[in-house]
């Protein structure tokens, strides 16, 4: 156990003193934050600033929806109306269709509006952009298209306008009581993030301090006095400790910041983006996914002697995590999803997407208990063959193994 204690200390020291400890320490929270909370800021404050063309021969309805495009709430949008040539149609498109080819052309796209036919009750509408990827000018166009047929259907009704306009009014919901949506996401995704990093970077550089001393020929040394596990155990130890401390520096950060009146104002309602629950089982979680992770990078290391070989087989190490990423998705819609619960079991996926779980839905406990129990299977599963490819791959030099080498490599340890 004293062996172990002075490799984890020695890891430990080594890398808490390092520029990059503190640069990552500052910057990783700066960045993730900003990148969450600033782009939902952005979003939920950019109005589309397209400028289209609308082609119709109704002129009420094109004028009803260039007032909407203009106005709304998410577009301000610049709108020229054109009436469609009664003599050649074709024309007319062609001279647009060319503004939008056109290199000093102004249009981002224009909405042609065909009347409508026998049978129909609605015109058609064709919308030519000048990017495939202008999604979002699309989607504006739709909603205020849909306002607009809203309107006019009510006031053939008999609504006057000031009735529809308090009909159609945006619904306000109150969440003083349980604290905004939108911001529990963002806390959410904001930990999951930094879940995902602290543990690759955290993972890796297990691996990384193998190869080092492997090529430096330390270990040489080291082994004469130290047994192979207790070195892979307090290799394990001492990195998770530096990240279990940047974690911590980052908590209080965090907490420091939510007490200041600039919080309050940007969150509103008084509550705290990331609760003291989240905190709970976000180091525990981060516990439970770097011993896994560490111990698979480990093993990457003993049987790797330079870094261009790490990078090669780091997607044993990225994979699993990619495929948290990509469920996100998933379980943001529906948190309590058959799929999501068993995806946030699977011992690879527990740190991240159970944890995810936790901060959107109240998650029942025995699947808590349950994702702990498969998890420290996992670890053992995991530091059993990990050590034992640690205790001859450390020595081994020159070549790296195949499959067969290293199963022979677990009989002989």
């Amino acid at each position: 156990m004293h062996n172990i204690w002075l490799i984890a200390r020695r890891e430990y020291l080594e890398r808490i003193r390092t520029k990059a400890f503190l640069v990552a320490t500052i910057l990783i929270p700066l960045l993730m934050g900003g990148f969450v909370f600033g782009s939902g800021y952005l979003a939920s404050r950019t109005k589309s600033s397209a400028h289209i063309a609308i082609i119709s021969s109704d002129t009420n309805f094109a004028a009803d929806l260039k007032h909407e495009l203009q106005t709304g709430k998410n577009s301000s949008m610049t709108v020229d109306l054109l009436a469609p040539s009664t003599s050649n149609g074709d024309a007319t498109r062609a001279t647009l269709d060319q503004n939008l080819t056109s290199k000093h052309g102004d249009l981002t796209g224009y909405l042609w509006i065909t009347p409508p036919s026998q049978g129909n009750t609605r015109p058609s509408f064709t919308y030519v952009p000048r990017s495939a990827g202008d999604v979002t000018t699309e989607d504006d166009l739709s909603a205020a298209i849909k306002n607009v047929i809203t309107r006019e259907g009510l006031t053939r009704q008999g609504m006057g306008a000031s009735e529809i306009d308090a009909l159609m009014a945006p619904v306000v919901i109150d969440t003083s009581k349980t604290g905004d949506s939108r911001t529990a996401f963002g806390a959410a995704y904001l930990l999951f993030f930094l879940m995902y990093m602290v543990i690759m970077l955290y993972g890796m550089n297990t691996a990384r301090s193998i190869i080092e001393e492997k090529t430096s020929r330390v270990f040489e040394v080291m082994l004469s006095t130290i047994k192979p596990d207790e070195m892979l155990a307090g290799k394990i130890l001492g990195v998770g400790s530096v990240g279990l401390t940047q974690i911590a520096v980052w908590m209080l950060a965090a907490a420091a910041l939510g007490a200041t009146p600039f919080a309050t104002n940007l969150i509103g309602g008084g509550h705290a983006p990331i609760s003291a629950t989240q905190i709970f089982f976000f180091v525990i979680y981060f516990i439970f996914g770097f011993l896994v992770y560490s111990s698979i990078a480990a093993a990457l290391g003993a049987i790797t002697n330079s870094e261009q070989e790490l990078q090669q087989l780091n997607m044993f190490l990225v994979l699993p995590l990619a495929f948290c990423f990509l469920m996100i998705f998933v379980i943001t819609r529906a948190p309590d999803s058959t799929l999501a619960q068993v995806v946030s079991l699977i011992p690879f996926c527990s740190p991240l997407l159970m944890n995810f779980r936790i901060s959107l839905t109240t998650v029942p406990p025995w699947q808590i208990g349950l994702s702990f129990v498969l998890m420290s299977l996992t670890i053992v599963s995991i530091l059993w063959v990990a050590s034992r490819i640690y205790r001859v791959g450390i020595l081994m030099y020159g070549k790296k193994p195949n499959l067969p080498e290293l199963l022979r490599w677990l009989k002989y340890s």
